[in-house]
């Protein structure tokens, strides 16, 4: 069970790197000063967000549901 126990951790840790880095890779949902003068509807503004974007944001749901459930297992045989 230590073993198991090692090894969870060792990956719950790496997650948590991993879900901050992608966290702060991920732009704002706000258009800021672009959408004033157009920029935001620009033929690459529109499909950046089915590419990149989405890619982060499908990886942080999965990382960020891989934390709760890692947390309640090594959670669960703490007392």
């Amino acid at each position: 069970m230590g073993v198991l126990r090692i090894i969870l951790t060792v990956i719950f840790m790496i997650d948590c790197i991993a879900l901050v880095a992608l966290v702060l890779m991920q732009e704002g949902k706000s258009a800021g000063l672009g959408a004033i003068s157009g920029a935001a509807e620009s033929y690459w503004g529109k499909n950046k967000g089915r590419s990149m974007e989405a890619t982060l944001v499908k990886i942080t749901k999965i990382l960020a549901v891989l934390f709760i459930v890692l947390a309640a297992v090594l959670n669960i045989n703490k007392f």
